[in-house]
């Protein structure tokens, strides 16, 4: 038998390390002949754009290079399967490929939009009596999927998220003047990312001195509100703000979507910027860590790397014990020690939807986080990875 493997969704620091915990799991199974890599997501397979993996990645140094390299190597998409009783021609094009190439189990490393596409994919092929299975492997930086305790990507993420926070702390504090530093932080409607920033209590750190998330609910006046209590306390005032957070009366009128309907997020950062600059008159700036915080392998985690490999193997051996349209997922048994464990559940219980970050880890006062969160984000960041460097810089895989 042959498989095939896709990456989709945003890129994050492990989604190659799930490539490969799935390629290394194939080369270890006698039943499987060529692993198969389908270029821009489900777009190959519809395409038949597909590219024989054996020959690429030929040696352990390869495998090492391509685990640790950030973003997706095979490339990614956006695209929105149609339901299949109203528009069936794609699926049958991606039926007749997976036949063409002999392929008997697809893996599509993705998100919540990604188990949208292995929850219709494998519904339309048991309707045609296909046994070709088809299995879910998690990635989001925004940890944001429901039916598992984390994602691969997102402890990486938080490790550079709390470093970086860390590191404008520093430089912020060398004045002697009062300051406000806001640092905008990704997350649409999840505020998982910019919740992690806490972590940095555990080094001691006061700072950030506010936490905002879009499962607060946050309004100008609450802002300033809390900016100047800081203020009274602390010099320079450092917030973290997730770019999903939403004033009542802030203009909609330009938003845009993607394919799934998702917005795309930023300028909360500036906007609370131009209320600290208005009403209290401070020095303010504010800083937008944008796409940085998805690839930022030279401070990758270690744990989330060998998590993210580890689940991609998994879910090779779901597929040959005969599994089909799940999503492999973490359960979490403790958090010191810190330990896991495998299991799959039903794509259709991740595809479209969102888990948000728990109130009880909410503070009262709607602008920071709990010490239980700390014991929940501090293992996902463990570790440091011993990265390939050339020249002084990062050695990457590239196709």
């Amino acid at each position: 038998m042959n498989i095939a493997v896709a990456q989709s969704g945003g890129p994050t620091c492990a989604i190659n390390a799930s490539l490969t915990g799935v390629f290394k799991e194939a080369l270890k199974t006698p039943v499987i002949d060529a692993i198969f890599g389908s270029v821009n997501g489900i777009e190959g397979m519809i395409s038949d754009e597909l590219i024989d993996l054996r020959p690429v990645i030929k040696s352990n140094e390869d495998m090492e290079l391509l685990r640790q390299t950030p973003s997706t190597v095979l490339g990614s998409c956006r695209y929105k399967l149609p339901d299949a009783d109203k528009d069936d021609g794609v699926y049958a094009k991606i039926l007749e490929n997976l036949t063409k190439h002999r392929i008997e189990a697809f893996f599509y490393i993705g998100g919540n939009d990604s188990m949208d596409t292995v929850d219709k994919l494998s519904a339309y092929l048991e309707s045609k009596g296909s046994k070709i299975r088809v299995i879910g492997i998690p990635k989001t930086i925004d940890n944001d999927l429901p039916e598992t305790d984390h994602t691969p990507g997102f402890g990486s993420a938080a490790k550079y998220v709390a470093a970086t926070v860390q590191e404008i702390i520093r430089d912020s504090s060398v004045y002697s003047i009062e300051s406000v530093t806001i640092i905008e932080i990704m997350g649409r409607h999840a505020g998982w990312l910019t919740a992690s920033t806490c972590v940095l209590k555990a080094n001691d750190e006061v700072a950030p001195h506010l936490i905002y998330l879009p499962e607060c609910g946050l309004t100008k006046e609450k802002f300033l509100e809390d900016v100047r209590s800081m203020q009274a306390k602390y010099k320079a005032v450092i917030v973290a703000v997730s770019e999903g957070v939403r004033l009542p009366d802030e203009d909609r009128s330009d938003v845009v979507v993607d394919n799934f309907g998702h917005e795309y997020l930023s300028g909360i950062g500036k906007t609370l910027e131009g209320l600290v600059k208005d009403s209290i008159g401070c020095k303010v700036r504010s800083i937008e860590l944008n796409v940085m915080q998805r690839c930022s392998s030279h401070i990758c985690s270690k744990t989330d790397i060998d998590e993210a490999e580890m689940i991609g193997a998994e879910g090779v051996r779901r597929a040959l014990s005969g599994e089909s349209g799940k999503m492999v997922c973490f359960r979490r048994v403790s958090d010191i020690p810190y330990v896991i464990t495998l299991d799959t559940v039903p794509a259709s219980k991740v595809a479209n939807k969102e888990k948000f970050f728990p109130k009880k880890w909410i503070t009262p006062s709607k602008n920071g986080i709990s010490e239980e969160a700390v014991r929940y984000f501090l293992p996902l960041i463990q570790g440091e990875v011993n990265i390939a460097m050339k020249n002084g810089m990062p050695v990457h895989f590239k196709l």
